[in-house]
């Protein structure tokens, strides 16, 4: 059976999608348009603005016009109006997990139970905020003075967000900017803009003063670079690929903006022989199937010991083997497509490749159609005998595809497992303690998970190294990456 699209859902696909500036939905300044297409049938969803220089010009003024007055709000205020906006999102939860499983594809279930859990939650956590950020005091080395410290905001920031989990990554942003008393302009992904253009709509009807929130719809190569280089940007929070990272931040790095970076990854899942097995092959299963593989946090390469090798690999390909495929609107889909041709392109020249280098494909690797029809479907698929030097292997797929591999012993694991360039996350699975933490130590990530994989919380700092990017989201650490530190001396 499939979900039925709500009447609101539908109204809102039908209507013409233009930008958020200043509180006004405006058309582009050029009237260019891009069709949102729903990934499940490759059919259009929608017609939204296409946003360039000028629009993000106008976005940026916006925003900066209404920087001083969001900024001297109390700060219980703008608590109270973050808490309500985070009341619209819970009371239009299913329109906005509806919006996004028909933009993005993932099953609604999750969209619904998890997503939306996961954006209010992070709005909510933020809301907190206003009220607790402090200064301190300091005794220097001459009595004649008092010195303390503020926390002011920066500014106008921007937020560049992903099509992956495009309603998260938004109040991911939004939360911190705006409870440090920053304004913003989100530019979401061109692949996923609905949920965001109506998230900016509920944020005028919480009381967010006009722009405070700007959404700007466009491409990459021409708003979001825009936003990028836009000298009146005091801060830019990008979540995406490591080349599109590398770019932006050569181009902030003309004006000095304040730039975080949170990248792609290519995480390793670690499986002892002492673990319980059972729930480790369960864990490696949802680990780089989740959101069908497109997750930058992906347990996208599985290490098992030499002992249990053949007994988890059984595991995890039988149970691979169980899940459903299907439009995220159907009640009884695991994966939904992937989100575009281009990426079902890529992924399946990746299973290709793998087979020619001489991995061995296990069980899935066919786009999916016949019932299907034109969406961009992929079988789960699982190699293994992979040479850690294999693109199937080494390179982030940013798909369904999982790479099998064998180790011996816990030095092997750890230099093969940091052998990548990224240094995103890790998984380990063990009963052994001391290992546990000793591993978690050595492991080059920014999150490691112990018996469990993929949990988050707005409280627990997340981010990585290396390629991974730098800087962080969530938890306390963040709010410094959206405020300036001042030191003030008076004479006494």
């Amino acid at each position: 059976m499939m979900h039925e699209i709500l009447p609101e859902v539908r109204a809102f696909l039908a209507r013409a999608q233009k930008l958020l500036i200043g509180g006004e939905h405006v058309p582009a300044a050029s009237g260019d348009t891009f069709e949102t297409l729903d990934p499940a049938t490759g059919l259009a969803l929608a017609r939204v603005a296409a946003g360039d220089a000028e629009d993000i010009a106008r976005a940026v003024q916006a925003a900066r016009t209404a920087f001083p007055a969001w900024a001297a709000l109390m700060p219980a205020e703008r608590e109270r109006l973050l808490h309500r906006l985070a009341d619209l999102m819970e009371a239009h939860r299913a329109e906005l997990a509806q919006l996004e499983t028909l933009d993005n594809g993932k099953p609604y279930r999750v969209a619904f139970n998890v997503e939306m859990n996961v954006a209010i939650g992070q709005l909510r956590y933020y809301a907190g905020w206003p009220t607790k950020l402090t200064g301190e005091t300091y005794a220097v080395s001459s009595p004649d003075f008092h010195v303390y410290t503020r926390r002011e905001p920066l500014g106008v920031c921007a937020a560049i967000t992903p099509w992956n989990y495009s309603i998260v990554m938004a109040t991911q942003k939004i939360g911190p900017a705006l409870a440090c008393g920053n304004t913003l302009v989100l530019k979401p992904a061109e692949q996923t803009p609905l949920a965001a253009l109506r998230l900016g709509e509920l944020a005028l009807e919480a009381g967010i003063p006009p722009g405070v929130l700007n959404v700007v719809t466009g491409l990459g190569e021409t708003a979001g670079a825009a936003l990028s280089r836009h000298p009146g940007v005091d801060k830019i929070a990008f979540t995406g690929s490591t080349e599109v990272g590398r770019t932006i931040a050569a181009t902030a790095a003309a004006t000095l903006k304040h730039v975080s970076l949170e990248l792609g990854g290519k995480s390793p899942l670690i499986i002892w022989d002492d673990a319980d097995l059972e729930a480790a092959a369960e864990a490696a299963v949802w680990a780089i199937f989740s959101n069908s593989g497109q997750n930058c946090v992906a347990g996208s390469r599985l290490y098992v010991h030499t002992k249990v090798y053949d007994r988890v690999l059984e595991a995890v390909v039988k149970r691979t083997r169980q899940l459903n495929v299907g439009p995220g609107l159907a009640e009884d889909s695991d994966l939904g497509p992937l989100i575009s041709q281009a990426q079902l392109d890529r992924a399946l020249g990746f299973v290709e490749r793998g087979a020619l280098e001489g991995a061995a494909l296990r069980t899935g690797g066919h786009r999916l159609g016949g019932a299907l029809g034109a969406g961009y479907f992929l079988e789960p698929t699982i190699f293994d005998g992979v040479a850690d030097d294999m693109a199937v292997g080494a390179a982030e797929i940013f798909g369904p595809v999982l790479s099998v591999f064998a180790f011996e012993d816990e030095d092997d694991v750890v230099r093969r497992a940091n052998a990548s360039p990224f240094g995103l996350a890790a998984g380990l699975w063990t009963n052994h303690l001391a290992r546990a933490h000793r591993m978690a130590a050595r492991l080059r990530a920014g999150v490691v998970w112990i018996n469990t994989y993929d949990w988050f919380d707005p409280a627990v700092p997340f981010g990585g190294v290396g390629q991974s990017g730098y800087g962080r989201e969530l938890g306390s650490q963040v709010m410094g990456m959206y405020t300036e530190l001042k030191s003030v001396w008076v004479k006494l």
